[in-house]
């Protein structure tokens, strides 16, 4: 289990990460999304024991992660620039990473390499960005962590490559409990992996929710009216946003699904559909309501 208890963080004058809170239960995938700068990449060093927070608590396992060697073997980060030992091969790295991680296995290395095509007496720094990314994957995974943290895990992977990982890390958390923190601007993969997600903005934990709950509580509705749309229906509905389009009008609206219906039903519209959201509509709607201008979201 991983716990954020009040955490706060800062550069200087710059306070990265304010009384963040949050946790991660064991065997679950967290999905952290944000806008750039929230404090995403922060979060996750002070998970892997690289910065130390000026307050609050960070425990893994109920135990501090800072200077702590038992509890840092348990943990592999796999940054946004994967970086590796100068002019070492993969085979090299294996062995340094055999020397940090007593859970180390050297079968899986060879497996997962033979997975991958990729070949492990090369040196590492001569390989693209993509293929650098599978050697720390593989790395990685090799270790068998109790905990694996990934910023931006998939970019640069080609597609297949790209199913291959997220086939091994379901399976790892599957078969032994992994439990995994992903950073990623791209909505559609955390929404394929995770089960929990959590909405960092300026250093603050805005949101945190299973993936599940925040798709039963914010729901697409069209509607069409004879007389034209029921203003009344604002006052009752929580709307996060509101579009005109031709006869129809396009609403976001918080709150559970069988009240919403129960209202929009009760104005009696000629049309009425409520549609499924994806992660990555929910998120710019949930960041419209606190105030962030929608563009800016986009990358």
């Amino acid at each position: 289990m991983i716990e954020l208890k009040n955490a706060s963080k800062k550069f200087e004058k710059y306070e990265a990460l304010k009384n963040v809170s949050m946790t991660i239960e064991k065997g679950s995938i967290f999905g952290l999304i944000g806008s750039n700068g929230a404090g995403k990449t922060t979060l996750l060093k002070l998970l892997a024991g690289i910065y130390r927070q000026e307050s609050g608590e960070i425990l893994v396992n109920k135990l501090p992660i800072v200077e702590n060697p038992a509890v840092k073997q348990k943990v592999v980060f796999i940054p946004d620039q994967p970086s590796f030992l100068p002019h070492y091969t993969a085979r090299q790295m294996a062995q340094f990473y055999s020397s940090l991680y007593p859970s180390w296995d050297a079968e899986r290395f060879l497996k997962l390499a033979e997975t991958f095509s990729f070949d492990v007496n090369k040196r590492l720094h001569t390989f693209s960005k993509g293929w650098q990314r599978q050697a720390a994957f593989i790395l990685a995974l090799s270790a068998k962590p109790e905990i694996l943290l990934l910023d931006e895990p998939l970019d640069g992977l080609d597609p297949v490559v790209r199913k291959k990982v997220k086939n091994l890390l379901i399976q790892d958390v599957a078969d032994r409990e992994m439990t995994i923190l992903i950073s990623s601007h791209n909505l559609r993969e955390v929404e394929d992996l995770c089960d929990q997600v959590g909405i960092i903005h300026n250093g603050q934990m805005v949101l945190e929710k299973e993936l599940d709950e925040l798709k039963s509580d914010v729901h697409k509705v069209q509607v069409a009216y004879q007389q034209g749309f029921p203003q009344s229906l604002l006052k009752t509905l929580n709307v996060l946003y509101k579009e005109k389009r031709g006869s129809v009008t396009l609403l976001i609206v918080r709150g559970k699904e069988e009240d919403v219906a129960k209202q929009i039903r009760e104005t009696h519209p000629l049309l009425f559909d409520l549609l499924p959201l994806t992660l990555e509509e929910i998120f710019i709607y949930e960041m419209g309501d606190i105030g962030y201008a929608i563009e800016n979201i986009m990358v």
